[in-house]
């Protein structure tokens, strides 16, 4: 006989075992009912916790939202803003659905840079190999070779990406309040070269590969008896682990680690490395920054690092929030 989901109601129990086996009659009794009823309960049915499966679209049109003409993303069907509440009390899949559609964005702001804005997407490190991880920056097709004016612009931290100053704007107000497009558009316009700076972009996430540990009882001079018992508690102990661990988290995601890009390890090196490659290579007399909240920090940092060519190259200098 085994106990389902659907008839238990399991509260959070803490046990001292020492303390129950210390005790009386009525301690032991009690105990051995607990274990007894523990033996009964189906645990893999218990692990499968009430969540949806954290599986969602990889498109705009599967989550059924769409930018209209005025830029703001709406559902398909109803016409609705962006509701982040999806499922009500169920606020990690509702995070989690939220998080999957930031990327979908993401990778449509970039769309947009190519194809409406008419950046090109330039891979680095310059040199990297094949292999390596790599990140990129968008540039305009004379950013380097216009003779006057350049613009660069460098976002805050957080999952904002290239061409966006907040996510959060995006989803809820409009791709004009919350990208870069307007103002690339209209330093274009304007007769200025134009360089995009990803300074979040800093690693490229692997899953981590599974290490198989070898028990050191395995060549242990103990007796086989006591080897077995030993044995025999360790798979119970991590039985119990991983129940909890399950119970609390029943989607356990995948173990992922992250690969550094070189160079490119964090905003302050990204803008540096931006800096030497390609700005400081760049023909314009006058060079303005735009930065929002953390880039601003990286462009300071930027500027301390390389204090000296900016008295050689340049003839002015501008870094603002807004424009």
């Amino acid at each position: 006989m085994s106990i389902s989901l659907s008839s238990l109601i399991l509260l959070p129990i803490w046990i001292n075992m020492a303390q129950i086996q210390q005790g009386g009659p009525d301690e032991k009794e009690k105990t051995t009912a607990l274990k007894d009823l523990l033996s009964r309960i189906d645990l893999d049915e218990l692990m499968k916790k009430d969540e949806p499966p954290l599986d969602f679209p990889d498109t705009l049109e599967g989550f059924e939202y769409a930018f209209n003409e005025k830029g703001q993303l709406r559902h398909i069907k109803t016409g609705e803003p962006f509701v982040f509440n999806y499922r009500e009390d169920l606020h990690r899949w509702n995070q989690k659905r939220y998080e999957a559609l930031g990327e979908i964005i993401t990778k449509y702001v970039y769309e947009l840079l190519e194809k409406d804005c008419n950046l090109k997407k330039i891979s680095i490190p310059v040199d990297a190999t094949e292999s390596e991880p790599k990140s990129f920056i968008f540039m305009s097709e004379d950013a380097l070779t216009n003779p006057q004016k350049l613009m660069v612009l460098i976002h805050g931290s957080g999952v904002v990406r290239a061409g966006q100053w907040a996510r959060r704007l995006i989803i809820n107000e409009d791709l004009d309040s919350g990208t870069q497009i307007p103002f690339i558009k209209r330093a274009v316009a304007e007769g200025y070269g134009v360089i995009v700076l990803n300074p979040n972009e800093n690693y490229i996430e692997v899953e981590k590969p599974k290490i198989h540990v070898q028990s050191s009882s395995d060549s242990s001079d103990e007796p086989a008896e006591k080897r077995e018992r030993k044995d025999k508690v360790s798979k119970e102990t991590k039985k119990r682990r991983d129940f909890y661990e399950k119970y609390r988290n029943p989607q356990r995601e995948k173990e992922m680690m992250q690969l550094y890009i070189r160079e490119n390890g964090s905003p302050e090196e990204h803008a540096i490395y931006v800096w030497d490659h390609f700005i400081a290579q760049a023909a314009a007399e006058n060079v303005f920054f735009v930065a929002h909240s953390y880039g601003g920090l990286a462009f300071v940092e930027l500027v301390i690092l390389r204090t000296l060519h900016w008295k050689n190259t340049f003839s002015r200098l501008f870094c603002a929030g807004e424009w």
